[in-house]
């Protein structure tokens, strides 16, 4: 099988189909985390799957880019959060960058959501009340799990789960020290929506700080 095979056709666009909704409607706040909201909402009615689940780009210390998905657990006070551990390969990017990028891509809705973001921690309160509400098995993975680091088998693994298990019992799961909480405080924003024949709408935000005025403007697609 070639690649070819494995790669479907450009779409096909019916001109007699309903029309996308205008751009009035579309981005109708003039404000980046209220058009966020929107969007974010619609999507959580529509995408089948971790609506919440966003692309987190950082750098390492040659500046080689690395990317993932992980999931945002809140969006609050102008910023986005997400959970992990300190010491995997994104933490420790981090403590050398505090600078990431994100992206949410909603296929159901043909929108995406960029952002380029300044890093900073939650407060340890925060992180231990979201710690709390997790699975207990989730809570014994974050002890038990050296994050990015090699793992022999998935026998190593388990045996290590077994242990933090006994080690607890049926008590408190705390939170380990090494397992934090992210924000994301955006210094740009893009909103992409998907349009027939690739002449996509792309609205930008951008502000010098994180608590700077926004401008806004249009990119050609």
């Amino acid at each position: 099988m070639s690649g070819d095979d494995l790669i479907p056709p450009s779409p096909h666009y019916d001109p007699t189909a309903t029309p996308p909704p205008d751009d009035a409607t579309l981005f109708a706040e003039g404000e980046p985390f209220a058009l966020f909201e929107r969007w974010f909402k619609e999507a959580r009615e529509k995408e089948p799957n971790d609506p919440n689940a966003m692309a987190l780009a950082t750098a390492d210390a040659s500046g080689l880019p690395d990317v993932r998905m992980v999931l945002m657990k809140a969006f609050e006070d102008g910023a986005f959060v997400f959970y992990s551990n300190t010491e995997s390969a994104k933490g420790t990017q981090l403590a050398y960058n505090s600078q990431a990028a994100i992206c949410f891509h909603w296929k159901s809705l043909g929108r995406q959501v960029r952002a380029r973001c300044v890093v900073s921690f939650v407060l340890d309160a925060e992180a231990d009340a979201y710690f709390k509400t997790r699975d207990r098995g989730a809570r014994l993975g974050a002890w038990a799990s050296t994050q990015s680091r090699p793992l022999e088998d998935r026998l190593a693994l388990e045996k290590r789960i077994a242990e933090y298990a006994l080690k607890y019992g049926v008590g408190e799961v705390p939170r380990p020290p090494h397992w934090r909480g992210y924000r994301l405080t955006p210094l740009s924003f893009e909103f992409w929506r998907n349009r027939p024949f690739r002449l996509h709408d792309r609205l930008v935000f951008k502000r010098e700080t994180p608590v700077g005025p926004w401008s806004r403007s249009r990119l050609y697609p």
